[in-house]
């Protein structure tokens, strides 16, 4: 077998390791347009029966899919930014024999990777070029190169890991970041840690029966079966939390100590669940619809709903087995004002369905619930 060969049960291909870590190996080699789908899977982010996060993989973009191809047909197109595959470890690599095989910083050599029989998984996984691999098994030229570059990897951790990544500096949708954050288990950039605890809270406010907000928040593993329900968008939820957690006025902000970088998480998901679980009894007409039909489910109802919970358990512990009736009591107390269905907010000027999730209107709306929280609270005393 030659060092390009492939055959029922391998494909053969000359390769560059590239040893970065010194544990964890990079490969650089090449495969024709018809190769890459048939060695890798693309792992879909979805959920399981148990409602564990798998795969990391947006859906396919069809017109994005469309471009590639139209591309690739056509006579002199270049194909630069390699597919990046993690391999499974059952990938072998032989280092070619003589003193010209490495240079101190690459070795030459010969990757076997193996083929997948009938109903078996494939030997590989997609973690950046989705789009461009199907475009690839879609292009009138199969025998078209491309550039891969690869790691073993058999862990679904590791491999969210690297396409966050990878995607760091790229427009991924917020929220598949956002449902992939908590699955990650290694030291994250600053910008994307920050937003790993709100996103690990959102997690579970959405797949707790318990919690007021149970298969309500819209997440990038949302089924079409589970989508008429999931009326919230998961980055609102994960700002309003963040928002709650980093401002020292914020009712989220005392469970965290920074000095030992421990949160208490049980406390923080009591109260959103002590406190949200109000608003949906305050406001069940107005609970649970999509936001073109109630803006308490729209994304500056959420925020400012959000504001307002950090006065209100400023002064109500939410521990306190009287926390429940307390906060539907200052709840009960705004309600009046609130046209989240219907009508026209007073002093803002909009109609029910003219607030928008832009930050003056996330301002302005705020502003107006604290302002007649604070007026009428006098009245509990």
């Amino acid at each position: 077998m030659t060092s390009t060969a492939v055959s029922a049960r391998h494909l053969v291909r000359r390769a560059l390791r590239i040893d970065q870590t010194g544990t964890q190996p990079l490969f650089v080699f090449a495969l024709r347009a018809d190769e890459v789908l048939r060695i890798a899977d693309i792992s879909r982010v979805s959920r399981d029966e148990a409602g564990n996060l798998i795969g990391y993989q947006r859906p396919e973009v069809r017109r994005h899919v469309e471009e590639i191809v139209e591309y690739l047909n056509t006579a002199g197109s270049l194909f630069p930014n390699p597919i990046i595959l993690a391999l499974s470890s059952r990938t072998r690599f032989e280092s070619s024999r003589g003193p010209g095989a490495g240079d101190g910083l690459a070795t030459s050599g010969k990757l076997t990777i193996p083929l997948p029989a009938d109903g078996k998984p494939k030997p590989a996984w997609i973690v950046d070029g989705q789009q461009r691999a199907l475009a690839l098994a879609r292009t009138h030229r199969s025998d078209f190169p491309v550039p891969v570059t690869a790691f073993v990897a058999d862990s679904v951790g590791l491999q969210r890991d690297q396409f966050l990544r990878v995607n760091n500096t790229r427009p991924l949708p917020r929220g598949l970041v956002t449902e992939l954050l908590p699955e990650v288990d290694s030291p994250l950039p600053p910008r994307l840690a920050i937003r790993k605890a709100p996103a690990a809270l959102c997690d579970v406010l959405n797949t707790d029966p318990a919690s007021p907000m149970h298969g309500l928040i819209k997440r990038a593993s949302t089924t079409r079966e589970q989508a008429p329900n999931a009326v919230i968008t998961d980055t609102v939820i994960v700002n309003m939390i963040n928002e709650s957690l980093t401002s020292p006025s914020g009712c989220l902000f005392p469970y965290r100590d920074v000095s030992r970088n421990e949160t208490d998480f049980d406390g923080i998901l009591q109260a959103l669940f002590t406190y949200w679980a109000a608003v949906r009894d305050t406001f069940p007409d107005a609970w649970g619809k999509p936001a073109n039909k109630s803006r308490l489910m729209h994304g500056a109802g959420v925020r400012a709903m959000g504001r307002l919970m950090d006065r209100i358990l400023g002064v109500v512990d939410p521990r306190s087995p009287n926390a429940p009736e307390t906060i539907r009591q200052h709840l009960a107390l705004i309600a009046p004002y609130c046209h989240w269905t219907a009508g026209t907010w007073d002093d803002l000027g909009l109609r029910w369905n003219e607030i928008e999730n832009v930050h003056r209107h996330i301002q302005e709306l705020s502003s107006y619930l604290i302002r007649v929280q604070r007026n009428t609270r006098v009245e509990l005393a």
